[in-house]
């Protein structure tokens, strides 16, 4: 089941992730107000879109420190360190819209063979990380409204991990998290 909404977390992590960019780059804001909330430890993904398509996105899949150091180190990542875009400039700050998706922990999915993985999948709500050896990827419950189709959603995430989609992987393991999001107005 995903997690609860708290909608005063998710306006005090927009400010943060919006504020650590824009001091990043050089366009500095006034710092969002403390909470003690962000001294829990928390796993975040930034994703950062400009006319509605991804400009950048960055994240955690474990709770590894704060929440509120992981959507720090995750917005500016995600502005800046994102393979497959440019680092984002001072005058696009004010062109793109913030989400952070705040992760529940993974549990491990038990499963024969990637039919039955497929069979256990909840479109639309779990998240899935895969891992192979020394290979891994993750897509947010997110994508789901890209690849509404569970075949198809393991296969990309698969391809994105760098495994062959078409066929078994071997020794697959897959753990499954739900998010709690929150999207600029």
């Amino acid at each position: 089941m995903p997690l609860p909404p708290d909608t005063e977390l998710g306006q005090i992590l927009l400010a943060r992730a919006r504020h650590a960019i824009a001091h990043e780059l050089g366009a500095e804001k006034d710092p969002p107000a403390a909470d003690p909330r962000l001294t829990e430890r928390g796993a975040t993904f930034v994703t950062i879109k400009r006319r509605g398509e991804l400009r950048g996105c960055i994240g955690s899949v474990r709770p590894q420190r704060s929440l509120g150091e992981d959507v720090v180190i995750n917005a500016v990542g995600a502005a800046t360190r994102d393979p497959r875009f440019p680092p984002m400039s001072r005058e696009e700050l004010d062109k793109v819209d913030i989400e952070v998706s705040l992760l529940s922990s993974p549990e491990f999915v038990e499963f024969p063979g990637e039919d039955e993985l497929i069979g256990k999948l909840r479109p639309g709500v779990d998240g899935l990380l895969l891992f192979s050896g020394c290979r891994s990827a993750t897509f947010l419950p997110q994508v789901w409204e890209q690849l509404p189709e569970p075949r198809m959603f393991l296969a990309a995430l698969k391809q994105k991990a760098g495994l062959a989609p078409d066929r078994p992987a071997p020794n697959l393991m897959a753990a499954t998290y739900t998010v709690r999001k929150w999207k600029e107005p």
